[in-house]
Parts: structure tokens; C-alpha cells; sequence
């Protein structure tokens, strides 16, 4: 093999694609089930919340509409359990990382206006990530999107079990304040998910040996031709 030929080989092997986003798991929830959709995972409720029903996702991103969304409901009492009741979605982040989770999401008039994303690695301890506010005028409950950005926390990469809930929170009052200007809040609210999308970036590959060597072999073939040539 020529000179050339090994830098070549060696340039060929050391190329690496550019990193792009993959589904893990995904939820759109018009088959009107938790079961995912896209990838694997599960999707459950928090802290005595209940299913209120699967309900029309018009308004939301889903490329189907109108679309069916999850509600939730039975919201803790006004000055009770903040942070503690909602909704939770777990996925295995082996082999990826920079993990971002994304969904959509509509308040009734009397749901809390306020939800806080947090996330844990063991199920038990859970690291707030993002406090949203949602603040309508009365009668107005359309779909908002949101996109939390878990790339900063190491833990969230490459491991077995994430599990990312969104959770109502208190208002700046220290106490849950209704979605809707002018409504009262109720423990009845209701919040509606859909398009709940966990996605990574697969981490790149460490090069074996092999190739490593064949990218010093490359690199020495072309000092030494150019030196041939001086």
C-alpha cells in the first residue's frame, strides 16, 4: 500500500458523522393509552393524580389532528403537596447524551398555572430543571410547547432509568394560583400533555487501537513524503 494510500485509509477511518438528535421515546397518545408511541418507555401518573381522560390534541404540534391528548387531574388541595403531584415519563439514556425533553401542554381555566420539570436517575430524589408559568386570559386553554434542555447534567446521560416528571408547583404567593386571570383554582383542573418527546444524541464512539494507529501511520507517511519532497 502507498503512502497515500494509508493517509487516505487513515483520514477515511478517523471521520466521524455529524451528531444529530434521536427519538428515545415519544408519546402522541391518539391510540388513548400511557404506551409509547416511538422508542420505549413509560409514562405514569405522580402523587394522586388520575387520568381524567384522553381528550382532542387540536391546537398541539402532533402532525395528526386533532389528535388525542392525556389530561390529568385531582390536583392537590390549595396549600397542600407543592410539587408532588403531576405527571412522569422514564426512559433508559444508555449510549446517549446531551438528553432534551420536550412537550406539549394545556391548562383548564382552574388548573395550577404553575409547573416546575424536574428529573432523577433513581426515582426518588428529583432535581428541579425549569419553573413555567401560564398565565391565560379566562376561557382561553390553547396547547403551549415546551422544550427543557437537560444537556448540562451529566446524570441525565447514559443511564438506565431517567425519569422526567412535570409537577404543580406554587405560585410566587406561596400558594397555586389558577391558569386563567380571574379563575379560582381547583383540585378538578385539568392538564392536558401531548407530543412528550425525550431525545439524545448517541455519544461517539472512542476510536480502537487499530484505527488509532492507523491514523499515526497515515500522518508519519505524509511527513515523511513531504520531507522527500523539501
Amino acid at each position: 500500500m502507498s503512502y497515500r494510500s494509508i493517509a487516505l485509509a487513515a483520514l477515511a477511518a478517523a471521520a466521524v458523522l455529524p451528531a444529530h438528535a434521536d427519538t428515545l421515546a415519544q408519546w402522541n397518545f391518539n391510540d388513548s393509552n400511557l404506551i409509547v408511541d416511538v422508542g420505549a418507555g413509560t409514562a405514569a401518573l405522580v402523587g394522586g393524580t388520575a387520568t381524567s381522560g384522553f381528550n382532542s390534541g387540536a391546537g398541539s404540534t402532533d402532525p395528526t389532528q386533532p389528535g388525542i391528548g392525556w389530561s390529568i387531574s385531582s390536583f392537590a388541595a390549595q396549600g397542600t403537596g407543592n410539587r408532588q403531584r403531576g405527571a412522569s415519563f422514564t426512559v433508559s439514556t444508555l449510549g446517549f447524551e446531551d438528553i432534551t425533553f420536550a412537550y406539549d401542554m394545556r391548562h383548564s381555566n382552574t388548573a395550577s398555572g404553575y409547573e416546575v420539570v424536574q428529573y432523577s436517575t433513581d426515582g426518588v430524589t428529583f432535581f428541579d430543571m425549569a419553573a413555567i408559568a401560564t398565565l391565560n386570559p379566562s376561557g382561553q386553554t390553547p396547547f403551549f410547547s415546551r422544550t427543557v434542555d437537560l444537556s448540562g447534567n451529566s446524570g441525565a446521560n447514559n443511564t438506565g432509568a431517567l425519569t422526567v416528571r412535570v409537577v404543580s408547583s406554587f405560585g410566587p404567593g406561596g400558594s397555586y394560583a389558577s391558569s386563567a386571570v380571574g379563575s379560582t383554582y381547583g383540585t378538578s383542573g385539568t392538564w392536558r400533555f401531548d407530543m412528550v418527546t425525550i431525545s439524545g444524541t448517541e455519544i461517539a464512539a472512542v476510536p480502537e487501537p487499530g484505527t488509532s494507529a492507523l491514523l499515526l501511520a497515515g500522518l508519519a507517511a505524509i511527513g515523511f513524503a513531504a520531507r522527500r519532497r523539501a
